[in-house]
């Protein structure tokens, strides 16, 4: 019989909370009645009766079922909730006496501001909300309630307050720094001129000179991060290291994060201040190793960055410390150098020192890829057999098994490529199992066309030239596919590939005359989505098109909703518009 009651009650519960969600007040005060009379001091029925009343304009019996219940519940909170009653139903005296009476109780008893100013920011009565919790943190200054003061601040539009009350917060409890870094940052832009930036920046200044602290600074090395300005981010990140003398690590990721959002000027100022000021050769020879990152990515000095690897490697030795270098330094040599034999000769010396599993693994994919760009292909397949072999179910195992079924695609073996492929899908790396399934979509769509695989054949040379940095012979060949197989469905991804590689070689007119093609012409296909983000961004970082970009970030969210680039797209398109960045 237990058994039986709770489930019944169980359904009046939810059938109760499906009415009041549909908006079918009659039927689900009605439930909730039933509910109420079973658990007479369950506010989670108390509330919903009373709403239920208001929504009806039943406000006599809602006044009538408020008086009854204070009668038997000492809550202050229904002050409130009799109040706002009496100010539905017009009789605004008497709602400002049941308000005062509620913020009397605060008086009596510090704790009732948890379900004073609850009820009042519920109503949308802020300014009572305010009162009821700054006098609460007057009488005990133990409470903090400076980020409900903040909201509450925000959605009047008294922004310098809500900056202050969000400042405030963060001083007394450097833990909530993150969170009041997101909610900040639905205020302010990637514009260092749009007003709120400008007034959270004086905010930061004006704290800075009344009570130094290096949270200040720290705040504003955030801001001028979000505003990619990264000089500026550096000063402040300069003076926090001047003060404190903590680690180097937040100047590091300052660097990492300029170098990723492509200044690499500035990435590389912070790298030489790193070297300069670390006490450590370690943390000197990683920011050495990012400026030749650097430098090869933005450079074509190539003979220069070859001696600076040398002197590094003379330098530091082939210990422990270089082995990304030394890596780094093979790969140099294959791909931009084409010296191959000396690459894998520097490799090969790696494999006799005294290495764990995972730097041997590591060496063996670097040498497995250096006998790709030699296409000895056999010889690049036993060392990402053995990697997959020796470190099973690791992400370097995985890694091993997509570069095993890509060698076999450049080869030509689209079956055995497949059947790799299709075991990735459920890599545990989002980035294997993105490629793995992008490449076997790709031979999917593709090997059923032309029983000679033809145009597959010539797009999987093409891509192997690419990976060979033979990036002007890709070109011409991915040429030859659009002018001898322009029937085929394999045109679209030639499109997107070949004006990736134009992106490379910074011919940014011909990659946005490609993507431009592949959105007009192949609007159902796979890549739209795909093309319309890499043309959008052309147009905001390189053609200097922020209205076009614009349309086109537009374009994903309204009709790509489920495109991998929706939340990059309506950040992208909110900034551009002047919105305010969630």
């Amino acid at each position: 019989m237990f058994f039986v009651s709770a489930m019944a009650f169980s359904q009046t519960d939810a059938l109760a909370k499906e009415y009041f969600k549909k908006g079918a007040f009659e039927k689900a005060l009605l439930e909730y009645k039933k509910l109420y009379k079973s658990s007479p001091s369950n506010i989670n029925y108390i509330y919903p009766i009373i709403t239920a009343y208001q929504e009806l304009e039943q406000y006599n019996e809602a006044q009538a079922f408020l008086l009854q219940l204070m009668e038997r519940i000492n809550y202050p909170a229904f002050l409130v909730e009799l109040g706002y009653n009496y100010q539905l139903k017009g009789e605004l005296e008497k709602a400002q006496a049941q308000y005062q009476k509620a913020l009397l109780a605060i008086d009596e008893r510090a704790s009732n501001v948890f379900s004073v100013g609850r009820s009042f920011q519920n109503h949308s009565l802020l300014n009572e909300a305010i009162t009821a919790y700054k006098k609460a943190m007057v009488i005990n200054p133990n409470y903090n309630f400076n980020v409900q003061l903040a909201q509450i601040y925000g959605e009047q539009g008294l922004i310098d307050k809500m900056f202050d009350s969000y400042l405030d917060f963060a001083a007394t409890n450097r833990i909530v720094l993150g969170d009041v870094k997101r909610a900040i940052n639905e205020f302010i832009t990637e514009d260092a001129y749009n007003e709120n930036n400008v007034l959270f920046r004086k905010t930061l200044l004006k704290k800075m000179q009344q009570e130094p602290d290096v949270l200040w600074n720290e705040l504003l090395s955030w801001l001028y991060v979000q505003q990619k300005d990264f000089k500026k981010a550096f000063i402040q990140e300069k003076a926090i290291y001047n003060r404190e003398l903590r680690s180097l690590h937040r100047i590091e990721e300052l660097a990492a994060v300029a170098a990723n959002d492509g200044e690499a000027k500035v990435a590389e100022e912070i790298y030489n201040y790193i070297i300069e000021t670390a006490q450590d050769a370690g943390t000197q020879l990683n920011a050495h190793y990012n400026i030749l990152q650097l430098k090869v990515k933005h450079t074509n000095n190539y003979s220069d960055i070859k001696k600076q690897y040398q002197s590094l490697l003379e330098t530091f030795g082939d210990r422990t410390e270089t082995f990304n270098l030394q890596i780094s330094y093979a790969h140099f040599l294959a791909f931009y150098l084409s010296e191959t034999h000396q690459a894998i000769a520097l490799l090969e010396s790696m494999l006799e020192q005294p290495l764990t599993p995972m730097e041997k693994a590591q060496v063996k994919l670097e040498l497995g890829d250096i006998l790709v760009v030699q296409e000895q292909f056999n010889k690049a397949l036993i060392y990402y057999t053995q990697v997959q072999r020796n470190l099973k179910n690791s992400t370097l195992s995985q890694q091993a098994r997509f570069k095993v079924a890509k060698t076999s695609y450049y080869k030509g073996d689209f079956k055995w490529a497949e059947s790799q492929l299709k075991i990735l899908k459920s890599s545990t790396s989002q980035l294997i199992a993105n490629d793995a399934l992008d490449l076997k979509l790709l031979i999917t769509d593709n090997k059923y066309e032309d029983s000679l695989q033809t145009a597959l054949k010539k797009y999987a040379k093409a891509d192997l030239l690419a990976f060979q940095n033979r990036n002007d012979e890709a070109i011409k060949l991915l040429d030859k596919i659009l002018n001898e197989h322009k029937t085929e469905p394999i045109i679209a991804q030639t499109l997107f590939k070949q004006a990736q590689l134009f992106e490379l070689k910074k011919e940014f007119n011909k990659a946005q005359a490609n993507y431009k093609v592949i959105v007009e012409n192949y609007r159902e296909g796979i890549l739209v989505d795909d093309a319309l983000f890499y043309l959008a961004q052309l147009c905001e970082k390189e053609l200097n098109q922020p209205e076009r970009a614009k349309q086109l970030y537009e374009t994903i969210v309204f009709e790509h909703a489920d495109s991998i680039y929706f939340v990059d797209a309506r950040k992208r398109f909110r900034a551009l518009r002047g919105d305010f960045i969630k």
